[in-house]
C-alpha cells in the first residue's frame, strides 16, 4: 500500500482550509443601505431636490424617518464604517457610547440621519479618537433596538467588540 507523501497531505489541507481560516480573520462588511427596508430606499433614492433657500433646515420626509427596520438584520455579525457621535466618555476622554453615522456631521448638522442609518453603539473598552471627522470601522453583532435620546434616534444598537481606525 503507497502512502501520500506528507507534502502532498500538507498543500491539500492549506489548499483545502486557508480560504475558512482567511474569511474568518476579515468579518463580514456590513452595508449603510442593507438598514434600510426597500420602501425607505426608495423614498431616499427619490426625494424631491432639495430647496436651500428660506428659514430653518431641509426635512427629510416624515416618511423615511419611521425607523423602519430590515428584520433579517437583527443578529447580523459583521463590521460597519462610519462617524462617531460621542455620547458617553470618560474623563480621560475614552468614548464608551455612541451613535455610529454613515457620513460626517449627521446629528451635529440638521437634519439627522432616518434611525435606521444610526446606530447605537456601546464599547465596554472605550477608545480615544483624534478628530470627529475620523471615521472608524465598527465590529459586533447588530440588533434591532430603538434608541432615543435629545441627539436622534437608532433604530439598530451594537455592542461593539473592536472599534478601529478605519482603512479600506
Amino acid at each position: 500500500m503507497r502512502s501520500f507523501p506528507f507534502a502532498l497531505l500538507a498543500g491539500l489541507f492549506l489548499a483545502l482550509c486557508l480560504p475558512a481560516f482567511a474569511s474568518a480573520e476579515q468579518p463580514q462588511e456590513i452595508d449603510w443601505l442593507e438598514l434600510m427596508p426597500a420602501e425607505d430606499l426608495y423614498l431616499l433614492e427619490n426625494m424631491p431636490e432639495v430647496d436651500h433657500e428660506g428659514d430653518g433646515p431641509a426635512a427629510l420626509p416624515d416618511e423615511i424617518m419611521t425607523g423602519r427596520v430590515v428584520p433579517e438584520m437583527g443578529g447580523r455579525s459583521g463590521r460597519i464604517p462610519g462617524f462617531v457621535v460621542p455620547l458617553k466618555t470618560t474623563e480621560d476622554m475614552r468614548i464608551l457610547e455612541f451613535f455610529l453615522v454613515p457620513y460626517y456631521g449627521a446629528c451635529i448638522h440638521v437634519p439627522p440621519p432616518p434611525p435606521n442609518q444610526i446606530i447605537h453603539v456601546k464599547y465596554k473598552e472605550g477608545f480615544k479618537l483624534e478628530a470627529l471627522y475620523d471615521p472608524v470601522w465598527i465590529e459586533g453583532t447588530l440588533e434591532i433596538e430603538k434608541t432615543e435620546n435629545d441627539v436622534a434616534k437608532s433604530s439598530y444598537s451594537i455592542v461593539a467588540k473592536d472599534v478601529t481606525p478605519y482603512e479600506e
